[in-house]
């Protein structure tokens, strides 16, 4: 444990935090200027028109250019007849179509639900049901998928995008190279879809009427598992994330207390945008300050990223740790001059000392921890960023957001104690989608979410996070439950019963390993993997399948994951 966290216990004095703010950080966001996303993009396009807003593959879009591309989709979606508040769908990867769909369904007055693109059918089935998705908007790499599913959903309106579509001419080349040569595209049919380009013509021809978004309004459904297993939509309303990047925004200038703050931001958006980290910390920070995302399609292949990254002097690159842990076993990337780098943001999961220790010694720039989760849009804490240490904590709360830590009955621990991690601030969701039950269990009667991290805070207010109270998997900051991988292994017929667990891995942080008694004696680990393969995304299949004759289980027959972990 760092020497930052030793310290006596005592009683919990009030937002002991404060004291450790950087020089003239206040303890309070100011009351947010715009009611809803929409309005804050208007001002954003109209202040930074002609800089660059979002870069991939060599093609960039403007503000302006964003706001006329948006508005064509807003005007589209309108005309169609929905109503304000519909739920409309989007499958796409860190591609230009991405901001400008996004943008253009909260301006029109409706939610946005993200949708991961390497969903299986099964998945992609559960999320568009839950959330009451009307209209989708799908890269035709992942339209197999949904034509598996369309028809057993509430969706009336299917629109398919093409990789190219917004790069020009090159467009036609990465096209062909997309589904002639990388063969990236399989067989799909969509009877009734739109093309994305017949969608931008429709819209040009439409009018985007004016709607009254109110800061309560719903903005986002972001699905996660939340404190129990069944995925369900964190209901993030326009306030939430006006909040949190009020409250980033705040702590994004103590970067450049020690470093002359650039003109124009450049961040680096590799996490995927359908993730409420780069959803928040890139897409809607960097509308914010006027900054360019530099976006990367497909950060696994690293040779393909590096070279990207030679091409722009970044200054702010959010990541996690397996990221920054595969970059820098790259043999280019450590030749690249990273004298721009002023702020390294790590989250999803936790940051190891030595990955740390090594980036900094190869960027010159510290890695800084923060911790959020979709429930609350995501940022609560974040150590200091004009702090030269890694800690090894998460920091300390954002100013408007009150972290306690509380024991099974809902009392506050004295600092030092361990307890669970509760969050209080304007960026904590209205609720699950639809589950006021659920919302009752993870929302205490005073505002305060339950994460179900269990850690403390020692005097300084630094968070610390040593467990995790619930089964949940983190694997490469994804959240995965073991309910679900169990549910999904119990449909195969040779098996009996199972049980999931997470185990250490040096890539992902941890893997997911199944225990799996057999009831067809000749069912083989390959049998099971094939068939995780087929209804789980890949980072929720099992790594590691074992064998056992049973399970251990407690005295009323529950099996005991605790006792598998060892």
């Amino acid at each position: 444990m760092p020497d930052t966290l030793i310290q006596t216990r005592g009683p919990q004095a009030a937002k002991p935090w404060l004291q450790s703010y950087p020089p003239g950080m206040p303890a309070e966001i100011t009351p947010l200027p715009h009611n809803s996303i929409g309005e804050l993009f208007a001002e954003a396009c109209a202040t930074y028109a002609t800089r660059p807003a979002f870069t991939c593959m060599g093609k960039t879009l403007t503000f302006a250019e964003l706001e006329a591309e948006s508005k064509k989709i807003g005007a589209w979606l309108q005309s169609t007849g929905l109503a304000k508040g519909d739920r409309v769908a989007v499958m796409m990867p860190n591609i230009l179509q991405n901001p400008v769909i996004v943008y253009g369904i909260l301006r029109a007055g409706f939610a946005v639900v993200n949708v991961n693109p390497l969903y299986t059918p099964r998945e992609l089935e559960h999320q568009l049901k839950d959330a009451g998705a009307k209209a989708i908007f799908v890269l035709e790499n992942f339209a197999h998928t949904v034509e598996q599913v369309a028809a057993r959903t509430d969706l009336k309106h299917i629109v398919v995008a093409t990789m190219g579509d917004l790069l020009g001419l090159k467009g036609l080349i990465v096209n062909i190279v997309v589904r002639k040569v990388k063969k990236l595209v399989p067989e799909w049919s969509l009877p009734g879809h739109l093309s994305f380009k017949a969608v931008l013509a429709k819209g040009n021809n439409a009018l985007l009427n004016k709607v009254d978004v109110k800061p309560g309004d719903v903005a986002f459904l972001q699905y996660t598992g939340g404190t129990t297993g069944v995925s369900k939509g964190a209901t993030l309303t326009h306030a939430n994330l006006l909040a949190n990047m009020a409250q980033m925004g705040l702590w994004l200038e103590t970067a450049f207390l020690n470093k002359k703050r650039p003109d124009h931001l450049v961040f680096l958006c590799a996490l995927p945008l359908y993730h409420i980290f780069a959803l928040t910390v890139n897409s809607l920070m960097g509308l914010k300050t006027g900054g360019q995302n530099i976006l990367i399609p497909n950060p696994r292949d690293i040779p393909a990223f590096v070279k990207e990254l030679a091409k722009y002097k970044v200054n702010i690159f959010p990541g996690l740790n397996t990221l920054f842990n595969a970059l820098m076993n790259n043999a280019e990337f450590q030749k690249l001059d990273f004298s721009d780098l002023a702020l390294t943001f790590g989250g999803g999961m936790a940051v190891q000392r030595p990955v740390a220790e090594r980036w900094e010694t190869m960027t010159g720039c510290p890695i800084k921890e923060g911790y959020g989760l979709s429930e609350t849009s995501p940022v609560a804490t974040a150590n200091r960023l004009d702090a030269a240490e890694f800690t090894g904590t998460i920091g300390l709360p954002l100013p408007s957001t009150e972290v306690e830590i509380r024991d099974d009955d809902g009392n506050t621990l004295p600092l030092g104690e361990i307890g669970e991690i509760c969050i209080r601030g304007p960026q904590v969701m209205a609720g699950y989608w639809q589950r006021p039950n659920e919302t009752a269990s993870a929302i205490s009667p005073d505002g305060f979410f339950r994460t179900g991290d269990i850690g403390f805070m020692n005097a300084q207010g630094l968070v610390k996070i040593v467990d995790r109270k619930k089964d949940m998997i983190l694997v490469s900051g994804f959240n995965v439950f073991p309910n679900e991988i169990e549910e999904v292994a119990m449909t195969l017929a040779g098996i009996l019963e199972c049980a999931a667990i997470g185990v250490p891995d040096e890539h992902s942080g941890e893997a997911v390993k199944l225990f799996v008694v057999k009831k067809d004696p000749n069912l083989t680990e390959a049998d099971v993997k094939a068939h995780c393969s087929a209804n789980l995304t890949n980072y929720k299949r099992p790594k590691f399948v074992e064998f056992r004759t049973e399970l251990p289980k407690s005295n009323v027959g529950k099996i005991l994951r605790k006792d598998l972990r060892g």
